[in-house]
């Protein structure tokens, strides 16, 4: 289906147009304790998400599904600055174990498909 400019204007009027800020997250030089911290890194994220603040986390993985060392978190937030005082309180940030750069991210296209089953209690996410 062919379409025109004014499809496209008309269509990109109804997208989503929802700021987001990601936080691309790469380890330091400084190692030691970094293994001791992480439980309270996941605590921290996990209290994004309970707020409703955290849109997505994990690491960057090569195709057998193995960390690389940086990472990405997705976060909502009012502005920059908001992003980056969230980003400062991660502990990983705080005590220096990871560096990170913010970039704000507009999403307009694309979604994601929820099938529940209550008979089975089960849910797949794609």
């Amino acid at each position: 289906m062919a379409l025109t400019a004014k499809d496209v204007m008309a269509l990109q009027q109804k997208m989503l147009h929802k700021r987001l800020y990601v936080v691309f997250t790469e380890p330091t030089e400084k190692g030691g304790q970094r293994r001791k911290v992480f439980p309270k890194h996941i605590a921290y994220q996990l209290e994004l998400e309970r707020k409703g603040i955290l849109f997505a986390a994990g690491p960057i993985v090569d195709e057998k599904g193995q960390s690389q060392g940086p990472g990405m978190i997705v976060i909502r937030a009012k502005n920059l600055k908001e992003a980056k005082r969230i980003a400062d309180n991660d502990p990983f940030h705080k005590l220096g174990y990871r560096k990170y750069t913010i970039r704000a991210w507009m999403v307009n296209e694309g979604g994601f498909n929820l099938r529940v089953r209550f008979a089975e209690g089960s849910f797949t996410l794609d």
